[in-house]
């Protein structure tokens, strides 16, 4: 697959440029994976609704077509688009979610990071109180908070279109994390959101960047 870095690029017309490209793709059409960071902004997903948007200030709100709620993208975050013909990769929209999570989960285990999944709660989450432990998380302990003691470090959001998908994943590296506590990210009150060097890893956007990208084009091949 194709790798294309676009270093940091508005999203709007990021945006575009996925729904161009997957409107006017073929059979034959080769995918692309495209890497980039975003100025600030918030974007909305399908199912977002007003109220999980506290206090946008003075960054903007983007309305998408995309699934999940709202998020935050913003400089220091590694943000994936993998556009990408599910039919002739061979495999489902299900499956298609696991392997872009196990590609953020093995870029965070270079690094030494656990990362899990939350059953129904797209994204990798680790422990914030001991980010490196490899102990499995037995289930929501408290099932009335399922991300107590959790901090969400990658975000996903996907829309597929005629079997091809569009928009991807946002893994945090080292940002201003306070545009996070204007939202409910990801339609979850209180849900604590972290990077990687609030848990102790200091890594370069570039090196983040070409890592994931090596990932999510091994995980996402057919």
């Amino acid at each position: 697959m194709p790798l294309k870095a676009l270093g940091r690029v508005d999203y709007l017309p990021t945006y575009a440029a996925m729904q161009d490209f997957t409107a006017s793709r073929t059979a034959d059409t080769p995918d692309e994976l495209w890497l980039c960071e975003h100025p600030p902004v918030y974007t909305q997903g399908l199912a977002g609704k007003a109220d999980h948007v506290l206090n946008p200030g003075s960054i903007p709100v983007v309305q998408t077509n995309r699934g999940g709620q709202v998020t935050y993208h913003g400089p220091g975050q590694v943000v994936g688009y993998p556009l990408m013909d599910l039919k002739r990769a061979g495999y489902y929209v299900k499956e298609y979610v696991y392997r872009i999570e196990e590609a953020v989960i093995r870029t965070l285990a270079h690094f030494g990071v656990t990362g899990h999944r939350v059953a129904g709660s797209p994204g990798i989450y680790v422990r914030l109180d001991d980010p490196y432990s490899h102990a499995a998380l037995t289930g929501p302990a408290h099932p009335a908070d399922p991300f107590r003691g959790l901090g969400k470090i990658a975000a996903l959001g996907i829309k597929v279109s005629r079997h091809c998908t569009y928009h991807g994943v946002a893994l945090n590296v080292a940002m201003d994390l306070e545009p996070f506590a204007r939202i409910n990210p990801c339609g979850y009150a209180g849900l604590k959101t972290i990077d990687l060097r609030t848990i102790g890893v200091s890594v370069a956007w570039p090196e983040a960047a070409d890592l994931l990208g090596q990932k999510l084009t091994r995980y996402l091949a057919p």
